[in-house]
C-alpha cells in the first residue's frame, strides 16, 4: 500500500474521489520519472500500492489527453534506443598509433 511520509491515512477513492486520483496522478508521475511503460505502470501501482489497473488506466488516459505533447517527446525517448547502452560504444584500441599531424 502506498505510504504517506506524514503518516496520513490514504485517501478514499469514494470518499474523497478528488484526493485519490490526485495521489494516482502523483505515482503515474513518479512512474514516468522511471520511465516505465503505460502497463509497467498499472502493474507498479497494482503491486505496491494497491490501485486498481482500471483506476491507473483511467487516470493515464486524462493524463495523455491533457498533456499530449509532453507524452508523445515521453514515448518517443523511452522506445528509441538510447546511445550509451553497451551494445553502442565501440572501444578504441588500447595501444594504438597516435595520428600524426603535418603542419603547413
Amino acid at each position: 500500500m502506498y505510504q504517506h511520509s506524514h503518516d496520513q491515512p490514504l485517501p478514499c477513492l469514494h470518499c474523497h474521489p478528488h484526493s485519490y486520483i490526485r495521489m494516482v496522478q502523483h505515482l503515474i508521475e513518479r512512474c514516468l520519472l522511471f520511465h516505465m511503460s503505460r502497463d509497467q505502470c498499472i502493474k507498479a501501482l497494482a503491486e505496491h500500492a494497491g490501485i486498481r489497473p482500471l483506476v491507473t488506466l483511467t487516470v493515464w488516459r486524462e493524463l495523455l489527453k491533457e498533456n499530449r505533447d509532453f507524452f508523445q517527446a515521453y514515448f518517443h525517448w523511452v522506445i528509441r534506443p538510447k546511445p550509451y547502452t553497451s551494445r553502442y560504444i565501440q572501444k578504441a584500441p588500447r595501444f594504438g598509433r597516435r595520428k600524426q599531424y603535418h603542419w603547413k
